[in-house]
């Protein structure tokens, strides 16, 4: 089996294809490459200038080395193998993004440190519980999120129940602006407040 790419290798690449220098641009694009990154590595923390770091449709099993991006804004894990959320801590300050739609994660302890996220695209994970969307609750600042073909919309969505789903969403985060993609309208926010909501 051939060996994963590195962060270094990828970096190099990408400035080839981009005419630029990896170190000073603000969007780093290393999504798809082949062979696939499989790991995340200390290299990561050269990309000072970085706001959007792409990395997703790459082999990827674990967060990790994040230290020194400090202007991170926007994370793109998609279409890896993540099981956690997790070694974010050193861009909990800056992150406003995380973009981690099929992925394995079943829960999302972590998360509650990212306090200025303001979009969560998860779509196609393993979510099952209420219990794990309650842990956004004290993302103030979460407005957009995106739950499509978890277990837990799946079970509504077999159901024709997707509005009731919605409606428990909005009451578990009443600041939600759009959910699954849909803006939220008056009509949900009425019910989940009535519904013993926000």
């Amino acid at each position: 089996m051939a060996k994963g790419m590195t962060i270094k290798d990828a970096i190099k690449i990408f400035e080839e294809k981009s005419g630029v220098v990896a170190t000073e641009v603000e969007k780093v694009m290393l999504n798809g490459m082949c062979p696939p990154i499989e790991k995340m590595d200390a290299t990561l923390s050269t990309l000072k200038a970085c706001k959007h770091l792409a990395l997703s449709t790459n082999n990827i099993e674990k967060i990790s080395s994040l230290s020194g991006m400090e202007n991170l804004r926007i994370l793109s894990l998609g279409r890896n193998m993540i099981k956690k959320i997790e070694n974010l801590d050193a861009v909990a300050d800056t992150l406003e993004e995380l973009w981690i739609s099929y992925n394995q994660i079943q829960n999302l302890v972590g998360v509650e440190k990212l306090l200025n996220l303001r979009v969560l695209f998860m779509s196609n994970n393993k979510i099952a519980s209420w219990t794990e969307i309650d842990k956004l609750a004290v993302l103030d600042k979460l407005e957009d999120l995106l739950l499509i073909g978890n277990p837990l919309y799946n079970d509504y969505k077999d159901n024709n129940a997707l509005s009731e789903y919605r409606v428990e969403v909005v009451k578990r985060l009443p600041n939600l602006r759009k959910l699954d993609g849909i803006p939220i309208d008056v009509d949900e926010r009425e019910q989940a407040k009535a519904a013993g909501g926000a």
